[in-house]
């Protein structure tokens, strides 16, 4: 009896590191949704504001940037908000879209290298925070 009390107190303690690293998840890839919105606004809005870097391999008009993560930071908001529901696709969809946004943030760093760098930290901290949650054990 009290080997399987002592297997019930683990399974709720790591239970609740579990659900807050989905917590700080969620938290993180709405902060991220929010901050490429406002990048995304700003490559929509003007074209001056980013550097501009001469021959480079995956140069791309700042619009469209601005489109690209626009579209993707509003995705890792509803995403996000679907992360403090428990739902698994929540999970699976904020590792893909995490992994989008990672991408795209990398992709864009000549445009603007510093917030670039920023973001990545933050979409990979999303990753593995997502990853490492484990299964209810009964």
């Amino acid at each position: 009896m009290s080997h399987t009390t002592t297997q019930r107190r683990r399974s709720t303690g790591s239970q609740a590191v579990a659900t807050g690293l989905v917590i700080f998840a969620g938290v993180m890839l709405i902060i991220g949704g929010i901050l490429d919105v406002l990048r995304g606004i700003m490559g929509i809005a003007g074209d001056e504001i980013f550097v501009t870097t001469p021959n480079y391999v995956f140069e791309w008009d700042a619009t469209g940037w601005g489109w690209t993560h626009l579209l993707l930071g509003v995705l890792a908001i509803a995403v996000g908000a679907g992360l403090f529901g428990g739902m698994l696709w929540a999970r699976i969809v904020g590792v893909l879209i995490s992994a989008a946004l990672l991408v795209a943030n990398f992709l864009s760093l000549p445009y603007y290298p510093l917030w670039s760098v920023v973001l990545i930290a933050f979409y990979f901290f999303v990753i593995w925070a997502l990853c490492v949650h484990q299964r209810d054990t009964m």
